[in-house]
């Protein structure tokens, strides 16, 4: 049985609060804790020559210049996956996959069976947010919102929201909201920069924050993020590659080759990009999918899935 849950429509601005969701605003102290983006799929660089004359060349790719492995993974299973979830987030919880989804009027929350690919709990976001990221802490399913200012909070059996909380709070500079996990002691926010910000749990405010790099080449639009054996993965947005963080120096260690795994059905949808990465700690499977992605794929990473 599948049970629908739909938030009122507001016609307040973007970034404004929901204060008729359903949840309520909290302060940082007192928290309890138990197509975005268009852009061409080839980003051009203009060059002037001596002569005058302007052309363009495309911009090499964050790990153009490379000296750490990459390695093609391998797929063990495939498994059917809404084709119209937009998924930003992607999270392993008591037995299912919990999907944030995005895109202004069709953002959702829902608790997907792995199996199957249907949802039985289906949350509908208010016509003005933008879903992004989501993880689980404790007992709280954790999503931002791109552009709201704001991030919400949710039961994660229920996935009825609970709280939200504004990213002026976590950190002033924090603008936007891309990808989010947890490492066991300290949220970890992406916002499509090369940055990292570590977040405490139980205050909501930043701790720390990184720079990534693949050598000296620091690594932007850091997208959807997964907390696998002591590395932080991340999606890298328009790119068919996942990087593998070292979080304490921010530096690359390694790649996961992700190209020909797009379904042969959207290969023409240039929105459809790889961005998706869920860790089942227990049974150690690693799961990835895209945007409109039909499939959802459990991957073998050699050294990884022992």
């Amino acid at each position: 049985m599948t049970t629908t849950m739909v938030m009122t429509r507001s016609s307040r601005d973007k970034r404004e609060l929901p204060t008729s969701a359903g949840g309520s605003f909290v302060s940082p102290a007192n928290v309890f804790v138990s197509g975005k983006k268009h852009m061409p799929a080839a980003v051009l660089l203009v060059v002037a020559t001596a002569a005058g004359f302007v052309f363009l060349q495309p911009l090499p790719s964050p790990h153009a210049a490379q000296s750490v492995p990459t390695v093609r993974p391998g797929v063990v299973k495939s498994f059917p996956h809404d084709s119209q979830s937009f998924c930003q987030g992607l999270v392993f919880y008591d037995g299912k996959l919990i999907e944030g989804t995005g895109q202004y009027k069709h953002s959702r929350l829902r608790s997907v069976s792995v199996e199957s690919g249907i949802a039985d709990i289906d949350v509908a976001m208010e016509n003005e947010i933008f879903g992004e990221g989501v993880t689980v802490w404790q007992d709280k399913v954790i999503q931002l919102t791109w552009q709201n200012g704001y991030l919400l909070l949710y039961d994660a059996k229920t996935l009825e929201r609970k709280a939200y909380l504004k990213y002026s709070d976590i950190d002033p500079t924090l603008r936007e909201g891309w990808g989010i996990t947890q490492d066991g002691r300290h949220l970890i926010i992406s916002d499509g920069s090369a940055e990292l910000r570590f977040v405490d749990p139980v205050t909501f405010r930043m701790t720390r924050k990184i720079t990534v790099r693949n050598g000296r080449r620091s690594v932007r639009n850091l997208n959807e993020l997964e907390f696998v054996d002591g590395q932080i993965f991340a999606n890298i947005w328009y790119q068919d590659q996942i990087a593998r963080i070292d979080p304490q120096s921010g530096n690359v260690v390694g790649w996961l080759d992700l190209s020909g795994f797009k379904p042969k059905s959207i290969r023409f949808n240039r929105e459809a990009v790889l961005n998706g990465i869920a860790w089942d700690s227990n049974a150690r499977r690693l799961f990835i999918t895209g945007k409109h992605w039909p499939t959802l794929y459990e991957i073998s990473v050699p050294g990884l899935n022992k």
